[in-house]
């Protein structure tokens, strides 16, 4: 069962990291399609600061939780420059916001596929030193506690093997989430993806309040995309983040675009992502079985599991979701 919830939570948190991303977006007014390229780019960029910081010993295996969160703040500061794209194009320009994140969903593996080639002669940008769970990753024999015993259920569930980055997002989900529905700028926000005429005539500058939505997006799913990488994929950047920048769009609709039910939601598709990864080792009522390995299905279908729920979910509850007014149109101050 600690297994089980362990991994479940290193799917979900970037998941609902993500999903928050397109909240903000949305709530401005500004449909970010992107959030899977934007993931991808900040991944990239978070790896090579590790691995550039590794070749040249300015932070050694000591100071493995300063180097994460400053690959962290890289990759965030990534995704808030990558997302101006689409600021520009939706905002200045008012291009259908449905093909400009397309292009940058297409734009960014192109891109950071050319700069791995380029830098590491290879498609697959790595740590330079040891792995991820050995650097960033709480573990008993590093911080001095008794390797055989054991301390507990909470203890040894949430917080030995555990990477303190999932912390990081929960904590910053939460603090976000508060900002957005419960001060003056997330107010505004709001506003200006409702009603952006009204807000408009209130003095609120409808076209910076989209701006910093698509900004905190940005820096939301570069964040989310780094952690995901980290500590599913062994802080290795390949172009490539699983389709979970969609997967987040499924889970903000599910969620009807508000914190609580995104988060619940996410649980829910990190379990099944948890599931397809390691169903051959799942040990569900601790007899020593492996009851998902030998019934007998396919392994194929374990994969696409989470995919076919999100067909499902989506099915049965996009009619009922309710979208910002104002998503997807660009704003013109003289239309009323």
């Amino acid at each position: 069962m600690t297994f089980l919830i362990q991994q479940t939570l290193i799917y979900a948190v970037p998941l609902m990291l993500i999903a928050l991303a397109g909240v903000f977006a949305e709530r401005s007014g500004i449909i970010n399609l992107a959030l899977e390229g934007i993931m991808i780019f900040g991944a990239f960029c978070g790896v090579l600061f590790v691995n550039l910081m590794q070749k040249s010993g300015a932070l050694a295996k000591e100071n493995a939780m300063s180097l994460m969160c400053l690959a962290m703040a890289v990759s965030t500061l990534s995704g808030i420059i990558f997302s101006l794209l689409l600021s520009l194009a939706a905002v200045n320009f008012s291009a259908n916001q449905t093909v400009t994140g397309t292009a940058l969903n297409m734009l960014s593996p192109a891109l950071v596929l050319f700069l791995i080639n380029l830098i590491a002669n290879q498609n697959v940008l790595s740590m330079a030193e040891g792995d991820a769970s050995s650097w960033f990753m709480i573990r008993k024999k590093a911080l001095g506690f008794d390797v055989s015993r054991d301390y507990g259920f909470f203890m040894e569930t949430f917080f030995f093997k555990s990477y303190p980055a999932d912390y990081i997002c929960i904590a910053l989900f939460i603090i976000l989430s508060v900002v957005l529905y419960k001060t003056r700028f997330g107010l505004r926000l709001r506003a200006s993806g409702e009603n952006p005429h009204a807000a408009d005539s209130l003095g609120i500058s409808v076209r910076k309040m989209r701006y910093l939505g698509t900004g905190i997006s940005g820096a939301l799913a570069a964040l989310g995309g780094f952690v995901f990488v980290l500590t599913t994929a062994n802080c290795s950047a390949t172009g490539d983040v699983a389709g979970f920048g969609f997967l987040a769009l499924a889970v903000m609709i599910f969620g009807n675009w508000k914190p609580l039910p995104i988060a619940l939601t996410s649980l829910l598709f990190g379990l099944f992502k948890c599931i397809a990864a390691a169903y051959s080792t799942l040990d569900l009522n601790g007899d020593g079985r492996y009851f998902l390995a030998e019934i007998g299905i396919s392994t194929s279908f374990y994969r696409m599991l989470p995919y076919l729920i999100t067909l499902v979910v989506l099915a049965f509850t996009s009619k009922s979701s309710r979208v910002p007014k104002a998503a997807g149109i660009p704003y013109d101050k003289s239309k009323r």
